[in-house]
């Protein structure tokens, strides 16, 4: 008759049976582990990140499809630097440093999702979460990388995308 809806976070190829998805899943008459594992296969690439996902399922028919989200600009900018989390002490400790292409990666994924419109103005909103993470780009503090920016110094590589 219609189409249920289950919406959660996972962490990338590591979904579960447990609680959240598999509770939620077993009402609704589809195979749970052959859920999980389809959704572990899409989220495999954000491996250890949040990722939202949502599972629609036909209640007659009990086909299923599943749609995935985009992990946080934190998530991935972390993934980036490879760390697990930020800073504790953000603007006095730094726990990591990325190259601008990195910015403009994350930025480049984000501004399908988002309502900006340039690459540019994602990558400062990337770059305000370089911030609270205590994250450098090309070991320059980000408000030195943003003056940068506004500047002009790095269009180059803004247009190459």
């Amino acid at each position: 008759m219609g189409e249920q809806k289950v919406s959660s976070l996972v962490t990338g190829g590591a979904a579960s049976a447990g609680p959240p998805l598999g509770p939620a899943l077993g009402p609704l008459g589809v195979n749970i582990m052959e859920v999980i594992n389809a959704i572990n296969e899409k989220t495999k690439d954000f491996d250890g990140m949040k990722v939202p996902i949502t599972v629609l399922v036909d209640s007659d028919t009990k086909k299923y499809e599943i749609e995935i989200g985009i992990p946080s600009a934190a998530a991935l900018i972390m993934k980036e630097a490879g760390i697990q989390k930020g800073s504790g002490l953000s603007g006095t400790e730094w726990a990591g440093d990325v190259k601008i292409d990195a910015i403009i990666k994350v930025a480049g994924t984000k501004l399908e999702s988002s309502y900006a419109s340039s690459l540019k103005s994602v990558a400062k909103t990337i770059i305000g979460t370089c911030v609270s993470l205590g994250i450098k780009i090309e070991g320059k503090t980000p408000k030195e990388i943003t003056a940068e920016i506004n500047e002009g110094k790095w269009d180059e590589k803004f247009q190459q995308v």
